[in-house]
């Protein structure tokens, strides 16, 4: 009897030291949050109350402009389209770059080399991988004077930087090999002798990749694809700094509250993010049940 109790909770003991720190630092966080975006502010005063004058603000006057968006529905317009945009290209960079890795590069000596290559850019701050941009993009940028020099353009692009174009540039640059890893790690697992199986029945590399590589690498593709999405969604620095604080998105909106002292509503601003996030997410579980895969 003895032994039986000390195998049913070993494992709570040794789960315990992380759902510490999962309560003190994601729960516990979430609850203050959720707790002052009922609070109300007054100039740059902040007081304990219960109002839902925070949500009516975010949402002021959205459903009698429809259909025309208030700002609040075209400020997520905007990220969702960002985020779109950025998961569809990261998922193709990320998956043709990690099936060459687990399948193209036979050696795995070679495979370890060129998936370290790939955590290069890691090795500097998110901030200065975004600035490496500028002197690029920039009207007398690198792209902009090599276009001018070979003639395909007669005066420079000013689209290339502060716009929808470097954002989306730079978070995929930042957030491929947040879709690489996972896709990479499932490819790993799968089985060659399916492969091989499919092949000695006569299947295509198409075929073989839509009907055996595919299915067997969605557990890699939900991850990545929760991770850059939940990234994008959240994000304000990228789209501050590349978009030259022109485009408008909901981490931009809450940190520029949050600058003027406005808690309240930017915790509120946070809460509906975050259930924007959620709902996401679950679509995706929806799809992919990811511990059933694992």
């Amino acid at each position: 009897m003895t032994a039986s109790n000390r195998t049913g909770l070993a494992p709570y003991l040794q789960a315990a030291p992380l759902a510490l720190v999962f309560l003190v630092f994601l729960v516990v966080p979430l609850v203050f949050i959720v707790m002052v975006s009922f609070w109300t502010y007054d100039n740059y005063q902040i007081q304990p109350d219960f109002t839902a004058q925070n949500y009516l603000d975010v949402f002021d006057r959205c459903i009698a402009r429809l259909p025309t968006l208030c700002t609040t529905f075209r400020t997520y317009v905007s990220t969702l389209s960002f985020a779109a945009t950025v998961w569809a290209i990261t998922l193709g960079l990320g998956f043709a770059i990690a099936y060459f890795l687990a399948f193209e590069v036979r050696s795995k000596t070679v495979q370890s080399v060129l998936f370290l290559v790939c955590t290069i850019p890691f090795w500097t701050s998110n901030v200065i991988r975004m600035i490496s941009w500028i002197p690029l993009l920039g009207r007398e940028g690198l792209v902009n004077r090599t276009l001018l020099g070979i003639g395909v353009i007669d005066r420079p692009l000013d689209w290339l930087l502060y716009s929808s174009f470097s954002v989306t540039l730079t978070f995929v640059h930042l957030f491929t090999f947040f879709m690489v890893v996972p896709i990479y790690n499932s490819m790993l697992r799968i089985d060659r002798r399916l492969i091989e199986a499919a092949r000695d029945a006569g299947a295509g590399g198409w075929q073989i990749l839509w009907n055996v590589v595919v299915p067997l690498s969605k557990t890699g593709i939900a991850i990545g694809s929760i991770f850059v999405l939940t990234i994008v969604m959240g994000d304000f620095i990228t789209v501050g700094l590349m978009g030259g604080q022109q485009i408008a998105s909901v981490g931009k909106t809450i940190q520029t509250e949050i600058s003027y002292l406005q808690f309240p509503i930017a915790a509120a601003n946070a809460v509906v993010l975050l259930g924007t996030v959620l709902l996401i997410v679950f679509a995706l579980l929806r799809v992919v049940d990811i511990r059933k895969e694992l």
